[in-house]
Order: structure tokens, then C-alpha cells, then sequence
């Protein structure tokens, strides 16, 4: 500490000479209205040290200022984005609910050209295996549905109940392969019997004479006493005759979209 005293007296010594001065020249600056020749060398010899200690002392100031805005700025930000997700969200939701009032609109426009007592129900469920075409709604005995009971989109035919619990139901697709509903080509009224092909259906039994072409629509004839009559099933994608077989061999894409099917009608009753 003494070495280090010793090797900076001198710029020490100078320090407080010159901060004994200011104090006096202030002094002296307080009692008098008159500048003296002392007085004017003690500013003309402060003067470069005090303009760069004002200059570092706004420096400091400015690099400080900036510092608080940008803090301020980065949390204004994080607000701004919270609040940005926040309406993302939000409009997410409203563009859900504004697509399923638009599918909900057209089941009760269904409804309506049904006439028969329906039930909607929501799909909660899919079993799209190897082994079978199911799918499950949440509507079951509670709500008064049977076994049997057909069920159906706006699109056309979903499939039937096959198992009820309380509050659900398992419903057979008409896409699976054990199921077979009676059908007929709207445009020429030729029977057959629609059945599943896993992804699609294929028509039997319809008669080799039959007029049939690519393009016409496949409803139910109403017989069995499971569908009613005139619900769309299908359209014709596939005909091939052979002249050695009785039946036509038929093939129909079905109507309603099983990809992209999430509300349903149940049909509880008879005609009205």
C-alpha cells in the first residue's frame, strides 16, 4: 500500500489540489460578484476536465436510458405475443364452432327431408382394422337407442347399431364387409343388395339386363325394415357384364365421407 502511495503521490497531490480549488473558487464565487485573475485560471484550467466529466456522466446517462427501454420494449413484446396467441386461439376456436354449425345446419336440413324423429349424436370413436368398420357415438340406451336403429349423415347412410352401452353406441359402417342393405339405382329402379368392400361397395344381384351406368346414384329400396326408403348410399364407379354370369359386377363409392365423419343421426322412430 506505502509503494503504491509513494509511486502516485504526485497525481494524488494534484487531485486534491485541484478539488480545493473548485471548493474555493466556489466558495468565493458565492461571496462575490467580481471574477478575479485566480478565478479565471481555475476556470480555464477546470474546464476540459469538467465538459468530459459531463460528457461521461451523459454517456452513462444515455447508455442507461437505453438499457431501461429496452427492457421495457422486450416485455412490451412478450405481452404483444402472449396476447397474439391469445387471439389465435381464440379465432381457431371461433372458425371451429363456425365449421360445425355449418354441418349441424345441414343434418337438421336432413332432418327436415327425412321426416322421421332422429336423434344427433357426435362420433367419439373409429375402428377402421382389417377385421371390421365400426364406429362409436356418445348417444346409448340412456338416450334410447336400440339395436338396429339406422344411422345416417347429411351425405347419406352411415351404417346401424350394432351394441349399446348406457351413455354410447358401436354402429356397423355399410363399408364393412358383413353388411348388406337392400338398394337400387334411383334412375332405372334395378334392385340388389349393397355390400361392404372395406373402403367401398359393391352391388350383387343386380340382373346382367339391367341399366346400369357409371355415374348413377345407389339409394335404399326400403326393404328389409332397417333403412328407409331413398337414402343416398352410393355413386356407380365400376360396371362390367359378362355374358356367361346372370349379375352385373357393380362397385359404388359411398356418399357420406367416413374420413371426415364426426356428427350423425340416429333414427329413433317411423314416419310422422
Amino acid at each position: 500500500m506505502r509503494d503504491l502511495l509513494k509511486r502516485y503521490r504526485f497525481f494524488l497531490f494534484a487531485i486534491i489540489l485541484l478539488l480545493a480549488t473548485v471548493i474555493l473558487y466556489s466558495y468565493n464565487l458565492r461571496q462575490k460578484t467580481a471574477t478575479t485573475f485566480f478565478e479565471r485560471a481555475v476556470l480555464t484550467f477546470a474546464s476540459p476536465l469538467q465538459t468530459s466529466l459531463d460528457g461521461l456522466v451523459d454517456s452513462f446517462k444515455g447508455v442507461w436510458g437505453n438499457y431501461l427501454w429496452l427492457v421495457d420494449a422486450r416485455q412490451q413484446n412478450l405481452v404483444l405475443a402472449q396476447e397474439n396467441k391469445d387471439l389465435r386461439t381464440k379465432l381457431q376456436q371461433s372458425e371451429e364452432i363456425s365449421l360445425q354449425n355449418v354441418r349441424l345446419r345441414r343434418l337438421l336440413a336432413f332432418v327436415d327431408d327425412l321426416d322421421r324423429p332422429a336423434l344427433p349424436a357426435q362420433v367419439i370413436g373409429e375402428d377402421a382394422s382389417n377385421w371390421a368398420r365400426t364406429i362409436v357415438i356418445d348417444k346409448g340406451s340412456r338416450a334410447g337407442l336400440l339395436t338396429g336403429f339406422p344411422v345416417v349423415a347429411a351425405d347419406g347412410v352411415v351404417g346401424r347399431i350394432i351394441k349399446t352401452a348406457p351413455n354410447s353406441s358401436r354402429v356397423l359402417l355399410i363399408t364393412d364387409a358383413s353388411s348388406a342393405v337392400a338398394a337400387l339405382i334411383q334412375r332405372t329402379r334395378t334392385r340388389g343388395v349393397a355390400r361392404g368392400r372395406g373402403n367401398d361397395l359393391s352391388l350383387e344381384y343386380a340382373l346382367r339386363d339391367g341399366d346400369i351406368q357409371t355415374g348413377d346414384l345407389l339409394v335404399t329400396s326400403g326393404m328389409g325394415g332397417v333403412f328407409p326408403k331413398g337414402l343416398a348410399l352410393g355413386v356407380i364407379t365400376v360396371v362390367e357384364k359378362d355374358p356367361f354370369n346372370l349379375f352385373q359386377q357393380v362397385q359404388a363409392e359411398t356418399a357420406a365421407d367416413f374420413s371426415h365423419l364426426e356428427e350423425v343421426l340416429v333414427i329413433v322412430g317411423e314416419d310422422k
